[in-house]
């Protein structure tokens, strides 16, 4: 019944129609479980099950939908994806009982090697340039917040999955991207974090 419907028009439904959103989620289950498989395998935390993933990932969709605006740039696709990323990621942060390295130790990223085989310790620790670092305390939510505005979409998606620990082939695989665009995804993060410090001294 809504096979031929757009996912706008089926958004706009969905607060008077429960129909329309089963019919989103049945839509998205394949990206919703294929992405909760991908991070599962690529992961290293322990204690996690593959359904719990997949749950989160459908809560995460559920988020989109409910908060979705058609008026900004990106696609309900892209939107999605990134809640239900999100949402994955978070869980297993719970799970590992860790915080995301970039946002509870100092950093900085005048010690990144411009090798590209070092590039994935973007986010990686400094100590020998005090006046450089940048240290994240209570203002956790409003870094992240600055940096992603000056993301693209694809830049926020392999910034999440970059400061959860894993590595560019590994993003790579997860978004279904070639392996150099999301190394030159990080390379674009890093340049922009790098005004960001800038402006902050």
């Amino acid at each position: 019944m809504y096979e031929e419907i757009t996912d706008n028009e089926l958004l706009d439904k969905v607060s008077d129609n429960e129909l329309a959103t089963e019919a989103l989620f049945e839509k998205y289950r394949p990206l919703i479980t294929g992405i909760a498989k991908k991070i599962y395998y690529s992961s290293k935390v322990s204690g996690v099950e593959i359904a719990d993933l997949i749950q989160e990932g459908m809560v995460g969709f559920s988020i989109a939908i409910n908060t979705y605006n058609d008026k900004e740039d990106a696609s309900f696709y892209t939107f999605a994806r990134m809640c239900i990323i999100r949402r994955i990621l978070s869980s297993i942060t719970a799970a590992n009982t860790k915080k995301h390295q970039i946002l509870n130790e100092s950093i900085s990223v005048e010690s990144i090697s411009e090798d590209p085989s070092t590039k994935e310790n973007i986010f990686s620790d400094y100590d020998s340039n005090p006046e450089k670092l940048l240290i994240i305390g209570e203002n956790t939510k409003e870094l992240i917040r600055d940096i992603e505005k000056e993301l693209t979409n694809l830049e926020c998606e392999v910034f999440e999955l970059k400061t959860a620990g894993f590595n560019y082939k590994e993003i790579a695989e997860i978004l279904e991207k070639d392996p150099k665009s999301v190394d030159n995804a990080i390379s674009r993060i890093k340049t922009k974090i790098n005004k960001y410090l800038k402006e902050k001294e």
